[in-house]
């Protein structure tokens, strides 16, 4: 099942390392940062079961649950975070997908021959409150993610459904974002009071808080 942007992300109960969840009633109004992982005790993705846990005040600032998956077992992930917790210095709080039986891997399209032996990919989905799939990255197995970006993303995609703006390449917050072409100047006057800046006529610069 190939998932696409705009696609209801797909509902499924599942046991964690938090109990039982329905994933869609366990997201409720939140965003959710969804991120799956081949296997437990593999190097780099303890870095980033760590970073997402040290970052977990940024991620509810942005009003975001963080979840994760590997193709373990409940036990095997509970003696996992123990060894993240150790070796990142910190104090995971976030449940973990308990995913040996590859059902969740399948659903979510995770699944790349000749990238991992244990079948789950190092794929990244973001989910807004509506549970509709607003961005999709997969990683190689060597490559750590760019947590930075994660969040940039997250930020940049509420900024935009708040405003109705595009934002430019490497926007960061306090930069200026992109009024769509879609929206004409006569309109653009009563959505952006402040004004902006005309580069081209399909190219607006424009400040928003």
């Amino acid at each position: 099942m190939a998932l696409h942007i705009g696609d209801t992300a797909p509902n499924f109960k599942i046991d964690t390392t938090k109990g039982e969840i329905d994933f869609h009633e366990w997201a409720g109004n939140s965003w959710v940062f969804f991120f799956s992982h081949p296997a437990d005790f593999t190097p780099v993705c303890t870095t980033e079961m760590g970073r997402t846990s040290q970052l977990a005040d940024k991620f509810a600032a942005l009003n975001t649950k963080s979840l994760g998956l590997s193709t373990d077992t409940v036990e095997e992930h509970l003696k996992w975070v123990a060894d993240v917790n150790d070796t990142q210095n910190t104090d995971l709080q976030f449940p973990i997908v308990a995913d040996p039986d590859l059902k969740i891997a399948m659903l979510y399209d995770m699944i790349h021959p000749g990238e991992s032996s244990t079948a789950a990919v190092r794929s990244v989905f973001i989910i807004d409150p509506n549970k509709k799939l607003r961005l999709t990255m997969t990683y190689p197995m060597s490559i750590g993610r760019n947590f930075d970006e994660i969040l940039r993303v997250i930020e940049a995609l509420q900024l935009s459904d708040k405003n109705r703006i595009a934002t430019p390449a490497d926007w960061k917050r306090g930069d200026k974002v992109i009024i769509p072409p879609s929206i004409s100047n006569e309109e653009a006057e009563k959505i952006f009071p402040q004004g902006w800046d005309e580069i081209r006529p399909y190219l607006r610069l424009t400040e928003v808080k």
